[in-house]
């Protein structure tokens, strides 16, 4: 019998009753609000290599498709944010769209920009460079002006990169030294 993932279970025992399987989310988000880079990636990697397809991700950059894909995956990831941020995407701030963007609802806690960028061979080498092209477009196109109007300090704005490559990954962050 064909495993399915569980949504829409709001009992874990119906869920495993059911022959579901549930991923869990919690250590992403944990990090991602840490800002530990390690077990960003090494969740993200995980995940990837057991449950993307290669007909999901494709197999170049050419057109939004493969970024839509992955795009849509990591914000699914961040629906359990939305009691403590405000989370939009595609939305317009400086000069251009971002990818998705999370707005404290608290002080206490950062807003973080996440852009992402799929591995173009013709013009990247490796995928660190995939991930500084994400960077070098959040500064480019001064995406934290939005979240600067709101009040909100550069000091507690992170900027992520996300660069995929097929079920590859690779998350860095402005300001600090390559994952």
């Amino acid at each position: 019998m064909a495993r399915v993932i569980g949504i829409g279970y709001q009992d874990f025992a119906d869920l495993i009753d059911s022959g579901c399987f549930y991923v869990d989310k919690t250590e992403f988000i944990r990090a991602l609000l840490l800002g530990n880079m390690k077990e960003m990636n090494a969740y993200m990697n995980r995940i990837a290599l057991a449950a993307f397809s290669y007909f999901d991700t494709g197999n170049r950059p050419s057109g939004a498709e493969p970024e839509r894909f992955y795009h849509g995956f990591v914000l699914g990831l961040m629906v359990e944010l939305a009691d403590r941020y405000v989370i939009t995407s595609n939305r317009e701030s400086g000069f251009g769209r971002y990818d998705v963007m999370l707005k404290p609802r608290k002080d206490e806690d950062d807003a973080v920009i996440l852009e992402f960028k799929v591995h173009d061979a013709d013009e990247e080498t490796d995928l660190q460079d995939t991930v500084n092209a994400a960077l070098r477009q959040i500064e480019a196109m001064n995406y934290k002006e939005a979240l600067i109007a709101e009040g909100i300090s550069e000091e507690r704005i992170r900027a992520y990169g996300f660069g995929f490559e097929g079920k590859r990954v690779l998350i860095g962050q402005a300001g600090c030294e390559e994952p």
